[in-house]
């Protein structure tokens, strides 16, 4: 069984979830991985759990995404190669057919976990809203290095990837109100669809609820840790999960 909190009182359509949030890996895969736990945590998305906290329905998965990426297909869920994730030599020896089946069986299993969690939402409110929450690197140069150029990287992202235009002023109007608060005495750099527009989790949810589901993949800039040290400033990550509540709460409005 894939190892996630799924916490639901069905009292809002609204669900978050953090499902790169993990960095449990069953035995067997631990067996066979040489990538250390700091190296392999700089590519999850450590505390992004923490992000999802204010919501009534939420999901947090706590296995690591190099045991299995729920938000990669079925047929790319799987890191084999260095080429799959970022140029990283995993493990010692190559994973078994059988610890790939019983991968991808966690796979099956939590969009099927999904699936009927996302079906009693809409048949009591006809809608769904899901933010898909996650974090991304901007220091990856080295702890010593530049930072990468905010140009580029800004601190909030939010991908709409396939989602019905009906649904699409959505987006704008929570992108407006995250901009108009004021972060560290300034205007927070929130835009749409700068370099993650989404993955597949919420490609799937589109796929599969249309014009009735709006699901947001939302990257916060990892401005809140230390990339290399795994450090955390958890009073930046509690102004950052308050402009986004206070950014929801004004667009739904």
């Amino acid at each position: 069984m894939h190892k996630a909190d799924f916490i639901f009182d069905y009292s809002t359509p609204l669900v978050c979830t953090a499902i790169h949030h993990g960095h449990y890996l069953r035995p067997e895969i631990a067996d066979s991985m040489i990538l250390s736990d700091a190296d392999r945590k700089r590519e999850e998305d450590p505390y992004t759990g923490f992000f999802t906290a204010f919501c009534p329905n939420r999901i947090i998965v706590q296995t690591s995404r190099f045991e299995v990426d729920l938000n990669r297909p079925h047929t790319r869920a799987i890191y084999q190669n260095p080429e799959d994730c970022w140029g990283l030599t995993l493990r010692d020896k190559p994973l078994t057919e059988n610890e790939i089946a019983n991968s991808l069986l966690e796979y099956d299993d939590f969009y099927r976990r999904v699936k009927m969690q996302f079906d009693e939402l809409l048949s009591k409110f006809g809608r769904l809203i899901v933010l898909d929450l996650h974090s991304y690197n901007h220091h990856r140069l080295g702890p010593h290095a530049e930072f990468d150029d905010p140009k580029f990287n800004p601190e909030i992202i939010l991908g709409t990837n396939n989602m019905p235009d009906e649904n699409l002023p959505f987006v704008d109007g929570l992108r407006d109100s995250i901009t108009k608060q004021s972060f560290e005495d300034r205007s927070i750099d929130c835009r749409i669809n700068i370099k993650f527009p989404g993955g597949h989790f919420s490609r799937w949810i589109h796929h599969i609820y249309g014009e009735k589901a709006t699901a947001v993949a939302i990257e916060f800039k990892k401005t809140f840790m230390d990339e290399w040290s795994g450090e955390l400033d958890f009073i930046k990550q509690q102004e950052l999960r308050n402009l986004l509540i206070k950014g929801l709460s004004a667009t739904l409005d």
